[in-house]
């Protein structure tokens, strides 16, 4: 039987103490979570370090929070352009923390143009993710049901 490739990702499921998540959109136009993918230097460090630097380059240095426990697995596929123009499809599994917001600017980097904060009560995941994202999401707002 044949062995299937994932890319390996961190997530973050960040809350603001008001029951708001942070969920931001990438320059492609899809929603997603702060975190993305280890790089080959990451591969012997904790994965609470490689969210400190995902964090970093994804909102900037200012932002602070406390990284809590790792409450979600998911597995997302979707296609990816590479050089030359040619599409192909990626698998990424990944490890989805909460964290609590303490405060700091929001800066956002060179891969997401726009962030909100969506009340967990109300917010219909549906309506923003799709695919492993979305199950990924749907979970976590189930664990958090008020």
């Amino acid at each position: 039987m044949e062995k299937d490739t994932y890319f390996v990702a961190v997530k973050v499921f960040l809350e603001d103490g008001k029951g708001n998540l942070l969920i931001l959109k990438d320059r492609f136009g899809d929603f997603d979570l702060p975190g993305g993918r280890l790089l080959p230097g990451d591969f012997s460090l904790p994965l609470e370090q490689v969210v400190v630097r995902k964090i970093q380059e994804e909102l900037g240095p200012r932002v602070n929070y406390i990284l809590g426990r790792p409450v979600v697995f998911m597995r997302h596929e979707r296609d990816e352009v590479l050089q030359g123009g040619s599409k192909e499809m990626r698998r990424i599994f990944a490890v989805g923390y909460e964290a609590q917001y303490n405060g700091g600017e929001i800066v956002l980097g060179k891969n997401h143009e726009h962030y909100e904060w969506v009340s967990l009560r109300t917010f219909k995941p549906e309506q923003y993710f799709t695919g492993g994202w979305l199950r990924g999401v749907q979970d976590y707002v189930q664990l958090k049901s008020f």
